[in-house]
């Protein structure tokens, strides 16, 4: 998803992609632990997300005061 989409998306949206993200970022330190997991930079872009999520989420709520 990109920015731009996300900035169009609703609150309730954005909340149910960060819980997925956390969920797949969980997912991918349980891989990393058994020794399967294929793509070690897929944390990297996983972590981005979380931040580009939690980062749109705070400036709707700062520009709601």
């Amino acid at each position: 998803m990109k920015v731009d989409e996300m900035r169009a998306a609703s609150a309730a949206d954005l909340a149910t992609k960060l819980d997925e993200a956390y969920q797949e970022l969980f997912n991918l330190r349980f891989q990393q632990a058994t020794g399967k997991l294929a793509n070690p930079s897929r944390f990297a872009v996983v972590r981005k997300e979380i931040a580009q999520i939690k980062t749109i989420l705070r400036e709707r709520e700062l520009a709601g005061k």
